[in-house]
């Protein structure tokens, strides 16, 4: 049965109620613009008019789904993150607000690296470190790198919708393997690794638990194992006194500040998240003698 635009967001936003509370327009009004390709402005200025079947049916789709607790981003196919539109799907994390901190400290130094610096983002994901880095640092040569081939789909799609193809690439690797020879070297290093924790998987939110991937949630019994990996693995796919910028679980730090001395770092930056958290680092490799 049809509905004009008009009963399909009240009645979106009856069915959020119960779960969403004060939110329930917000998200309603988001569904009801995504299932039909409006803006809200034109959802107001067409909220007389009647809308096909296919967006009816398309809208209590998403609500249902949005009731089952998938993410509200999976639902519309995109987030947004650092002033970009990113497509995100269930095979990359979500985007979050944690991840800026790192991001910002990758960005800080990169406008004093030297002219056209060459950064990895490893571990990827949407790509959206890295796309964020490219598009303030204008001469950067940016590699995505993740090790799941249908994340590495989204990162494309996210370097193609943003037009860096031309200062941006996606490859292919695993930060528990050492880095392969064609990479080069990197005067900065930027990752968001999996760090939960074994224990912490079992008590994760059902939204993050059930629809994110676990691929790039899970770091071993103390969230430490990938941090580990890349320190062995990608130290030397960097310049000697190059830098190396991780975001990190809340309560990690002495354990990750202990690894980046044991593998001869400098940490010379934390920085925290919006919450007063630490949630990222920024080190140097000490130079060669």
């Amino acid at each position: 049965m049809v509905k004009t635009y008009a009963d399909l967001y009240l009645d979106a936003r009856k069915a959020l109620l119960p779960m969403e509370g004060m939110y329930a327009g917000n998200i309603a009004r988001e569904l009801v613009c995504a299932a039909s390709g409006k803006s809200q402005e034109a959802l107001i200025a067409d909220r007389g008019l009647y809308a096909t079947e296919e967006i009816c049916l398309r809208v209590e789709n998403y609500v249902r789904r949005h009731l089952s607790g998938e993410p509200t981003a999976y639902i519309l196919g995109q987030w947004d993150f650092c002033d970009m539109t990113l497509t995100v799907t269930p095979d990359v994390l979500i985007p979050r607000d944690d991840t800026v901190a790192v991001t910002e400290l990758a960005i800080k130094k990169a406008l004093y690296l030297p002219q056209n610096p060459r950064i990895l983002d490893l571990c990827t994901g949407s790509g959206c470190i890295g796309l964020a880095v490219a598009r303030r640092v204008k001469d950067a040569k940016i590699t995505l790198a993740d090790v799941s081939q249908e994340a590495l789909r989204v990162a494309r799609k996210n370097v193609a919708d943003l037009h860096l193809g031309g200062r941006v690439s996606c490859v292919l690797a695993d930060a528990r393997k050492p880095a392969a020879p064609f990479l080069g070297k990197f005067d900065l290093i930027v990752s968001n690794p999996p760090y939960v924790t074994t224990a912490e998987m079992e008590t994760l939110d059902p939204s993050v638990k059930d629809f994110e991937p676990h691929l790039a949630l899970h770091g071993g019994a103390d969230g430490l194992d990938f941090y580990r990996a890349i320190l062995r693995n990608f130290s030397g796919a960097l310049r000697p006194g190059g830098f190396l910028a991780f975001e990190f679980g809340r309560g990690q730090e002495t354990s990750l500040s202990e690894l980046l001395t044991a593998a001869d770092y400098k940490i010379l930056e934390w920085k925290q998240d919006n919450s007063g958290i630490l949630r990222a680092v920024l080190a140097q490799r000490r130079a060669e003698e």
